[in-house]
């Protein structure tokens, strides 16, 4: 592979904002993996926002490339698998699979498609240093007509256009609106983009914790709603905390701290076959990296608000974030029929809004 701009590479950041702000140019975040396309030829290398290569695992998309972009370019943009109206990113994450014939099974079953939203390199001329008005004039002229697998991201200069999306398009499985300034030169891993995404908060008890890579303090909180039939869901971490909260924390929930995980509502984590039978929260995975999972048991009696931004099906889709304790509310309370849904919005719909 010889291109005017080589891996590795990593891609333009964004760093998260209260409100959109205005005079910029606007696209709709993504939920996908980001990820870097670069083609020379009939080589195609696709690789993470951290580097790593991420080729093998979509090769419906190699396929696709090859017939939808340019011969020699670099493209950013995310991958993403969509079913129905929605994109899906449990679905997504099980594309990342060790076994060959696995990610071929995957690739008919959950096709993935690559929304790009900048292009970095064109034949043998380097865009990075070029103003970001330039490259999308670049990218959607080199992309013109293109179609499944491969879509040119929606965009847009009108702050009220970009305010509309910001509320319509989380029915489709989106996670908010980035904002970029026109003139702004591509920089690598630089946080130098806007992003705002949807913020909501919950009530719910906190059942487990476990402890900070450095010691017995609080590494994070375990949290869980009430379903239907009244069995405890895990739902999610809250982790963002300086170290003195940690101690703070686990001095507070010390007298909470169970013996065993025996009459605990999540007594089945313990068992190694329960993992086995199905997907668990606290069980090792690709994503773990070798992390030490075990946990802590709470009795289930203290209640927490915490803020996210939206759902993953019946989890938080991100690490929420802790706000307050809930002395008021009982844990029975703390049931998935608070949470809010957004309005339902065709996928399809965005994939041929403006460009």
């Amino acid at each position: 592979m010889d291109l005017p701009v080589m891996p590795p590479l990593r891609p333009m950041l964004a760093r998260a904002v209260a409100e959109i702000p205005p005079g910029m140019h606007y696209e709709a975040k993504w939920d996908g993996f980001r990820a870097l396309v670069f083609r020379d030829g009939d080589e195609i290398e696709i690789t993470s926002r951290t580097t790593k290569p991420l080729t093998r695992y979509f090769p419906e998309l190699v396929e696709g490339l090859r017939e939808r972009v340019p011969g020699r370019c670099v493209l950013d943009g995310e991958i993403v698998v969509a079913r129905g109206p929605r994109l899906d990113f449990d679905a997504l994450l099980e594309r990342i699979h060790p076994a060959e014939s696995r990610v071929r099974l995957l690739a008919e079953r959950t096709p993935a498609s690559f929304v790009a939203f900048d292009l970095l390199a064109l034949d043998r001329t380097a865009l990075l240093d070029a103003p970001l008005h330039e490259r999308r004039a670049a990218l959607t002229a080199a992309l013109r007509g293109t179609r499944q697998p491969v879509f040119v991201a929606p965009a847009t200069r009108e702050l009220a256009v970009a305010e509309q999306w910001y509320r319509q398009y989380e029915g489709a499985g989106l996670d908010g609106v980035v904002a970029k300034p026109p003139d702004l030169p591509y920089r690598p891993d630089e946080r130098v983009m806007t992003k705002v995404k949807h913020e909501r908060t919950a009530d719910c008890v906190v059942a487990g914790l476990r402890h900070h890579r450095t010691g017995p303090v609080v590494g994070s909180l375990l949290l869980g709603l009430y379903d239907a039939r009244g069995r405890l869901q895990h739902v999610g971490v809250s982790a963002a905390f300086t170290m003195q909260r940690r101690r703070q924390l686990m001095e507070e929930l010390r007298p909470l701290v169970m013996d065993s995980a025996e009459g605990h509502p999540w007594a089945d984590w313990a068992r190694e076959e329960a993992h086995a039978e199905g997907r668990m929260p606290g069980a090792p995975s690709r994503w773990s990296g070798g992390k030490d999972l075990s946990w802590v048991p709470l009795r289930p009696e203290r209640v927490c608000e915490v803020a996210y931004d939206h759902m993953q099906g019946d989890r938080f889709r991100h690490t929420a974030r802790f706000r307050r304790w809930r002395p008021d509310r009982e844990p029975d309370s703390c049931t998935y029929a608070q949470l809010e849904e957004p309005v339902s919005y065709d996928l399809a719909q965005v994939l041929t809004a403006p460009r």
